[in-house]
């Protein structure tokens, strides 16, 4: 029951400032459940192997959530939804492969390093003028958004992301307007994470070390806390927004991913490359 309980303060703390920051939830399970499933006592080559396949399981029911608010407002691009997800779903499935081939310490590093690229990036963002809506005119064709989508869904799924912080400025830079972009990624991350999730659970189905309730690298308990609570805790997180300066949140959230980031990379890199 404690355990539970953590895991469904994992859920709104993941929630809270995924509705807050305008995120994924994924860039802070992740990091929050290595941190528990480390205090768990989970053995040290697989906890964030099932911190990232957990988080991915997760994303499979936010996602739901988020695609439905973003129909309604007939806000997605459905054909570019389609066109990108058979690269999406391969490219996620080899990024469980992936992972499963790394260490511990070698993805520890990686996230670090992917979740300090994306501090650095929010804070050139705010730096930038905004730029005016555009028509899509540059969307690649199916060729072109296939293999977008295959290193989307890799990259993605490796380091338990739904793929907004990818997808986002991709179709942005292809000159999708940035609402449209957004509700596109929240839909491109449903196939990311069904894929991504499933590649974790057969690539760790017979590891030696799972603890019990899990399948694969997806651990239940810690699924069940997040899921029951992160949803709602989003929409207390976007209300909460609306009250608060846009550009201070960012760079706050920003500077949280930062110190995530080069904690994992000074605690993992002389491990990793020793």
């Amino acid at each position: 029951m404690e355990v539970l309980l953590i895991y469904l303060v994992v859920g709104i703390c993941a929630g809270t400032i995924a509705g807050l920051f305008g995120v994924g939830g994924g860039l802070i399970i992740v990091p929050a459940l290595v941190l528990v499933f480390t205090a768990q006592g989970i053995a040290p080559e697989i906890l964030t192997h099932m911190a990232v396949g957990t988080s991915l399981a997760t994303i499979i029911i936010t996602s739901i959530s988020s695609i439905r608010t973003h129909h309604g407002k007939r806000a997605v691009d459905w054909k570019i939804v389609a066109t990108m997800a058979p690269g999406i779903l391969i490219g996620s499935w080899i990024g469980g492969v992936t992972a499963d081939w790394l260490s511990g310490a070698w993805l520890q590093l990686l996230i670090g390093i992917f979740a300090v690229g994306i501090a650095l990036k929010m804070w050139l963002d705010g730096l930038r003028k905004s730029q005016p809506p555009t028509d899509g005119s540059k969307v690649p064709g199916r060729v072109g958004l296939s293999f977008a989508g295959g290193f989307i869904g890799w990259v993605s799924a490796i380091f338990g992301i739904g793929g907004g912080s990818l997808t986002v400025p991709f179709l942005s830079r292809c000159h999708v307007v940035m609402q449209r972009a957004v509700a596109t990624s929240a839909a491109c991350g449903l196939p990311i994470a069904i894929a991504g999730a499933l590649s974790f659970a057969v690539q760790g189905w017979n590891n030696a070390e799972l603890p019990a309730w899990s399948s694969g690298y997806i651990y239940w308990p810690a699924f069940l806390g997040i899921v029951l609570t992160s949803t709602w805790f989003a929409r207390f997180g976007a209300l909460l927004a609306h009250r608060l300066s846009p550009q201070l949140l960012k760079n706050c959230f920003a500077g949280l991913l930062f110190f995530i980031g080069a904690r994992f990379i000074w605690l993992n890199y002389a491990i990793a490359l020793g």
